[in-house]
Parts: C-alpha cells; sequence; structure tokens
C-alpha cells in the first residue's frame, strides 16, 4: 500500500520557492516583500497547490476573518445586489461572509446579532429595523441606513439630495403637479429623507404636491384607491409621480397601465434604488440610482479598519438620476 501524501505546507513553500520561511509568511500575510520574492512563493503556491489554513491563520491573529452580513430579505433585488457588492469586497480583502436575512423581524435580528457574538465574527454590517437593537461594543459595527447615534457609524446615500433631484427632474421635464408615494416602516431612518427633500424641492419651486404615506403591511388597494379618488373624466391630476423605491413605482406604472393612463405621455414616474432588470439589463424605470458598489466599499473598509482614529458617524454618498423611460427625455 503507497502512503498517501500529505498537504504541502509552508516550509514545503519555501523549499520550493528558495526562500525564508518569513518571507513566504510575509506574501501570505500581504506584508510586502521584494517583487521577485512574491512572484517566486506565488508559483511555488501555485504549483504545489498550497492551501492556507485560514483556522490557523485565525488563531495565530485572534480573528476568523469572517464578516456577518445582516439585511431584512434576499428577494428584494437592491438588497440582493447590496449583499453580492459587500461579498466581493470582502472576498478582496480575504475575508468570507456570514449572511443573515431578517424577514424585518426585530427579534431575529437581536438573534442574528447574538449568533454573530457567539461565532467570533470580526464585525457586523447590517440594515437593520429593530429600533432596540443591541450590539456588544468589543465588537465592529457598521449600519446601513439607520443613524443609531454617534457610537455606531452609518453610510448612507443622500436620500434627501435624492428626493430633491426626483423633483427637480420632473419639473425639467414639464410636470406642474407631483405626488409622493411611500410604503415603508415608521422608523425614523436615512431613507425618511427622501420625502424631505422632494417637499423641500416642491416648495423651493412653488409646485404644488401631495403626499400619500402608508405603513409596511398596508394593503396595496390603499395606493389603488389613492389613484382613483384622483382620477377625473379619465385624467389623472397629477402629471409627475416620485415614489419611494422602485419596487413601489413599478407596481403604480401597472396599476396605471390598467387604468388607462399612459406612462409617460399622461405621467411621469421616478422611483428610488437604480434596479435593473435581471441585475445588470435596463432600469425598471426612470429612478435615482444608489450608489451601491461604493456603500458596500466603503463599508468593508470601515469594519476592516485598522487604524486607532475614531470613523465619522455618518457617511453620506452622492446620488444620480438615470432615465429609464418612464419619463420624457
Amino acid at each position: 500500500m503507497s502512503k498517501q501524501h500529505s498537504s504541502p505546507t509552508m516550509k514545503d513553500v519555501a523549499r520550493e520557492a528558495g526562500v525564508a520561511l518569513g518571507t513566504v509568511s510575509k506574501v501570505i500575510n500581504g506584508i510586502p516583500v521584494g517583487e521577485s520574492y512574491r512572484i517566486r512563493v506565488e508559483e511555488a503556491i501555485q504549483k504545489l497547490n498550497y492551501r492556507i489554513n485560514n483556522y490557523a491563520k485565525g488563531l495565530k491573529s485572534n480573528k476568523t476573518f469572517t464578516i456577518a452580513v445582516m439585511v431584512p430579505n434576499l428577494i428584494s433585488p437592491y438588497f440582493c445586489r447590496l449583499v453580492s457588492c459587500i461579498n466581493k469586497s470582502l472576498v478582496q480583502h480575504g475575508y468570507r461572509m456570514l449572511l443573515c436575512a431578517t424577514d424585518y423581524d426585530p427579534e431575529q435580528e437581536q438573534a442574528y446579532v447574538i449568533m454573530a457574538e457567539q461565532q467570533k465574527v470580526d464585525g457586523i454590517i447590517c440594515l437593520s429595523y429593530n429600533p432596540e437593537l443591541k450590539v456588544s461594543e468589543s465588537i465592529p459595527f457598521i449600519s446601513i441606513d439607520r443613524y443609531f447615534g454617534s457610537h455606531i457609524p452609518c453610510v448612507a446615500s443622500d436620500n434627501y439630495g435624492g428626493g430633491k433631484l426626483a423633483a427637480e427632474k420632473l419639473a425639467e421635464c414639464g410636470c406642474k403637479n407631483l405626488a409622493f408615494l411611500k410604503i415603508g416602516s415608521r422608523l425614523t431612518n436615512e431613507p425618511s429623507k427622501r420625502k424631505d427633500g422632494f417637499v423641500n424641492a416642491c416648495e423651493s419651486m412653488n409646485l404644488p404636491y401631495t403626499l400619500k404615506i402608508v405603513d409596511d403591511g398596508t394593503p396595496y388597494a390603499a395606493f389603488e384607491n389613492f389613484l382613483s379618488e384622483h382620477i377625473k373624466e379619465g385624467k389623472l391630476e397629477f402629471d409627475g409621480i416620485f415614489c419611494v423605491t422602485d419596487s413601489l413605482a413599478y407596481q403604480i406604472i401597472n396599476t396605471l397601465k390598467y387604468m388607462n393612463i399612459n406612462v409617460p405621455e399622461d405621467v411621469q414616474v421616478i422611483g428610488f434604488d437604480g434596479i435593473r432588470q435581471f441585475g445588470d439589463l435596463d432600469f425598471y424605470c426612470s429612478t435615482i440610482v444608489q450608489p451601491v458598489e461604493e456603500i458596500a466599499d466603503v463599508c468593508v473598509g470601515m469594519i476592516l479598519n485598522k487604524e486607532d482614529s475614531l470613523p465619522p458617524s455618518l457617511i453620506c454618498l452622492p446620488v444620480t438620476y438615470a432615465f429609464g423611460g418612464t419619463t420624457k427625455q
């Protein structure tokens, strides 16, 4: 019976590359070495099919190289893209993602935080809807879209600027009477500012506007009734609508078509998020685009921050407008 070969070790890599063991360790841990040494080590790693033992590496550095990422669900295209971008950024830094979908349940959120702490993850990136969420101060924590206070950094899009931009674009496209439609949490968070920016822009431009805001869980029929109430002699009173998300905009556009109201000829619609069909094709509607990749990179950069300086409590990233066929060019 032939003796089974054991997996190659760092010593084997060092012998194959003709370098010191410490040089191999530096290359594996991303510490700068001479270019020729780095190339020789990487070639030896590939030739020997050496696999880095992350568990042993973690024991030495007191790290698990794992970041917990918590989002409300994996159904929303926006959350899916956000998770994908965070995972890509983590992989580039040599980290893995522990993914938790909370289904907007505050108890699940808290349970996942406790589980993540018990798993000794190196940090948590969280999009939370739990107003009472408790997190240990011993673990790095980054919030997305929710400002907890100066002790927890928050990364968000410029929601206020996005709401303002939506109103300005509708006015620029010739709209004279606007509506703002929102379905969402009662929780005060960064996306709540979309309404504030919209209202501010309308009042600055002396544009009449109407708000229709309902809480999560309210049947969609509330919007159907709202639209029906504002149709006079087959014509909608509004000629411009800003929906708080692309998902809501998509539903509203379909409802308007059912009511024989043409988009964008009779009424123009702008959503918010920048969702694309099948992830990377056309926009579902004209929209305010969130910089998802930048949000992900900033969150990962902050959670892996090795500097002693405290990060800012709120980082607000710029948004852009994109034409998606539901406004007039």
